[in-house]
């Protein structure tokens, strides 16, 4: 159970990163404020980066480690674990997913010229 937790705040941290990209694609071009939000969006790259730090310095992802040990004390493998562990994790070479990681970040740090962040977003 308390894996399992663990498991759901791992996806919602990867929803976080790879969702908010679109997200903040389609408000600007919606004209939504929230787009732009200085604190929303160097949340987000704050996240990437993160995540690129990890995988570049060969660090296992803090989220996985201690859901791995606690899975070693809740071996049970249930309908939440089945299928986040297929959306979030994959069969890839570290190499492939260290690439895909920094591809992202520079995506996500692209986007910050092409949709600026602004505290007033009237501009």
């Amino acid at each position: 159970m308390t894996a399992d937790f663990v498991l759901i705040v791992h996806f919602l941290y990867v929803l976080f990163v790879v969702g908010s990209l679109p997200v903040i694609w389609i408000g600007a071009w919606l004209k939504f404020g929230f787009a732009a939000n200085p604190w929303f969006r160097y949340l987000h790259l704050a996240a990437i980066l993160f995540v690129v730090a990890e995988s570049l310095l060969g660090v296992a992802c803090p989220l996985t480690v201690w859901e791995n040990n606690l899975r070693q004390m809740e071996p049970d493998v249930g309908f939440i674990q089945h299928w986040l562990h297929r959306i979030i994790f994959y069969q890839v070479s570290e190499v492939v997913l260290t690439a895909i990681y920094i591809a992202f970040a520079a995506l996500v740090v692209m986007t910050f010229k092409w949709i600026p962040p602004r505290r007033n977003n009237n501009n």
